[in-house]
């Protein structure tokens, strides 16, 4: 089994009746979402709420029952199972790389519980390996993109097609920067937010509960934050 699909099943047995999940993006939690469906099948009584288009498609698909964000209140959601780009030994992410962030961290952020599903590769010492992925609102973008570059993130703006701006589900931009080697993840995820233009960015600091880590050789390893 591939390590992504071992570590989303091994997540979603933390998946009980009755709860309110959130459902993550991108290619590990895809597989969370799929085995997710299959216990619906099965008679899983949950409801969920996306985190990406994508997601909500995936999980319309599969029969899994949804509900309106509006309609939960503030920390409502049960457990949130989701990918990241890179995990460090305390469990702060960088996220962004499949477009989601802003919503992903809402979804977090509302969130009691949030369980990281990746593969070996995810781990890392330090961030800063993995671009930082910042979403920006189009007007002004170019002097948004010179305050990233003033703090030292080189950044780049995410294209498709040429030179056709990637444009994220709530209708902005992402500038991926690299700040190489993040010693302070906090403090950088704070001095971002500052900046007029910018929305949200892909650092998720003290976050997540546990990482479900799948390996090549067939394991699935879990590590929970130290503070828990």
């Amino acid at each position: 089994m591939d390590p992504k699909r071992r570590a989303g099943a091994e997540a979603v047995k933390l998946v009980e009746d009755g709860m309110l999940v959130g459902l993550g993006t991108g290619s590990t939690a895809y597989w969370a979402i799929m085995e997710i469906g299959n216990r619906v099948k099965a008679g899983l009584k949950i409801t969920a709420v996306p985190t990406s288009i994508r997601s909500e498609e995936l999980a319309r698909s599969l029969g899994i029952p949804l509900v309106p964000l509006d309609d939960i209140l503030p920390g409502g959601i049960d457990l949130t199972i989701d990918g990241a780009d890179e995990a460090d030994e305390n469990l702060n992410l960088i996220k962004g790389g499949g477009g989601a962030l802003l919503r992903e961290k809402i979804i977090a952020a509302n969130s009691k519980r949030l369980v990281i599903v990746a593969d070996a590769s995810k781990e890392v010492a330090t961030l800063g390996q993995f671009p930082l992925p910042v979403e920006i609102v189009p007007f002004g973008s170019k002097l948004t993109m010179g305050c990233l570059e003033a703090l030292g993130g080189h950044p780049a703006l995410r294209l498709i097609q040429g030179d056709e701006p990637y444009v994220t589900d709530n209708g902005n931009y992402i500038a991926d920067c690299r700040f190489g080697v993040i010693e302070d993840a906090a403090a950088l995820e704070t001095t971002l937010n500052l900046i007029p233009g910018v929305v949200e960015n892909g650092l998720f600091v003290g976050m997540a509960e546990r990482i479900v880590i799948g390996r090549e050789d067939g394991n699935v390893s879990v590590r929970e934050r130290a503070s828990l």
